[in-house]
């Protein structure tokens, strides 16, 4: 990431600081990886039919004169290094044209990604275009090739073009060339583990183009000391006046900004309960800006137990002092890992599929420290009510209502109906004492009783009426 910054900051002459004279938007290239490990699946579908997809959606969005090349590897010999061709040229219009080479391809070979750049570069030193590369590969160069000093070579040279990669579905610990080579080109590396990851990149590596102002402003989005996928946006200081944003994809984001103060707003992702950072920075003229933010996550992980085993629970993390929620979640049996800011909060866990009058336990002044993951639990208890109602030897419909004697709160119903599913009807509550009305209906309405039962956590206690 240092060499990255330092070779941008070696790239950013004043040339590049001057507007392009065309306002026609300089081509896009696509090199499409057709070799034969595009037949891999991903769920239910190829690598292949994926990424013909996706790319066919990336193309509808541009605009109607953008021109788009397509460059195919590996889709006519299976063993050629050298199996590279342009199926459209640089100068086409038509997204239509390209989306139809692409779900043509039938993938078969090698990869040779050093001599599939070398074939772009070539063209566009021959035609004197600058273009915006993008690479789409699913896996590293197989011929023997490198790509990231055939980038570094043609830049040295002056071909005027950004590249990025796109590794799609690949192992980790395999993409060091491959960032090498974005870093080279002026782009991004991106890693794209699905569709929608794919489609995201996509999106991203189509909108930022060659013909961009160069990046002045960089931010590195950090979580306990780790990469962090942010939303980064920068406003005008003092203002709402939005100047550019990036997504940093946990790597580096480049901002174009003119010289001068921002506001900037950093919002992490990746299922975090993060407040998002704000922050004013100065951009300095004929210079790249730096800024790592970091986010220090707290984590606490919240079990909830019936009885001694794992329950399903609502939680939610409260403001200290308040009844406003931080973060919620839901235990599901299972515990519950949460991330929220530093800090002290209250914590309320509910028990669900069950009912009482200690359902709800509040947790209050519990400090979550920054870089810690504190455990926490809480053991509810209950036991099961029966409650059956006959009339005339049958199974008699009725409304069964419990109220907790200690608090007089009503704190259960159901109705018995006439099947022996629900005749007795079961409830499962809290440990209490319980006043216990029941009322007979249809045509067997007319009986009432009122009676007290007490509920054992843990156990069973049945109450039959028979009229």
């Amino acid at each position: 990431m240092k060499n990255f910054l330092l070779f941008i900051l070696a790239c950013c002459s004043l040339n590049f600081l001057t507007a392009r004279e065309s306002s026609t938007p300089s081509p896009i290239v696509f090199i499409y990886d057709a070799s034969g490990s595009m037949w891999g699946k991903m769920g239910d579908r190829t690598k292949m039919e994926i990424a013909s997809t996706v790319l066919a959606g990336s193309l509808e969005k541009l605009g109607q004169e953008q021109q788009v090349g397509l460059v195919a590897y590996g889709h006519r010999q299976k063993s050629d290094c050298k199996d590279v061709e342009f199926l459209v040229g640089i100068e086409n219009t038509s997204k239509k044209t390209v989306a139809d080479a692409v779900k043509g391809i039938k993938p078969l070979g090698k990869t040779p990604l050093a001599y599939s750049a070398t074939q772009v570069f070539d063209r566009l030193r021959a035609t004197k275009s600058s273009a915006t590369v993008i690479l789409v590969t699913d896996g590293i160069e197989s011929c023997d090739g490198n790509i990231c000093e055939v980038v570094k070579a043609a830049k040295a040279e002056g071909i005027d073009f950004r590249l990025h990669i796109v590794g799609f579905g690949l192992q980790p610990g395999e993409s060091a060339q491959l960032e090498c080579a974005a870093q080279a080109g002026d782009g991004r590396y991106f890693d794209a583990a699905d569709a929608d990851g794919l489609a995201d990149v996509l999106n991203v590596a189509t909108e930022t183009t060659v013909d961009d102002p160069p990046a002045t402003f960089s931010v590195f989005a950090i979580k306990n000391g780790k990469p962090v996928d942010a939303i980064v946006t920068a406003f005008k200081a003092g203002s709402k006046d939005e100047a550019d944003r990036v997504r940093t994809y946990r790597d580096t984001g480049f901002l174009s900004l003119t010289p001068g103060k921002y506001d900037l707003a950093v919002a992490p992702l990746e299922n975090t309960d993060l407040s998002a950072l704000s922050l004013t920075v100065e951009v300095l003229p004929d210079a790249i800006t730096h800024r790592t933010v970091s986010f220090d996550g707290a984590k606490v992980q919240i079990s909830a137990l019936n009885n001694g085993e794992g329950w399903d629970a609502s939680v939610q993390i409260l403001a200290k002092g308040t009844n406003k929620p931080v973060a919620s979640g839901r235990t599901y049996g299972r515990p519950l890992d949460m991330e929220v800011d530093p800090g002290t909060y209250d914590l309320l866990i509910k028990a669900l599929a069950m009912e009482g009058a200690d359902i709800e336990y509040k947790m209050e002044n519990v400090e979550i420290k920054a870089g810690e993951v504190k455990t926490l639990s809480h053991g509810f208890a209950s036991g099961v009510a029966l409650i059956g109602v006959k009339s005339g030897g049958e199974l008699a419909d009725a409304t069964v209502f419990f109220t907790d004697v200690k608090t007089g709160k009503n704190v259960a119903g159901g109705r018995t109906y006439t099947a022996a599913t629900s005749n007795p009807k079961k409830f499962l509550l809290t440990p209490g004492t319980y006043s216990v009305t029941v009322t007979t209906l249809g045509k067997h309405k007319g009986h009432k009783d009122t009676f007290q039962i007490e509920v054992k956590a843990g156990e069973t206690v049945e109450k039959n009426l028979n009229y």
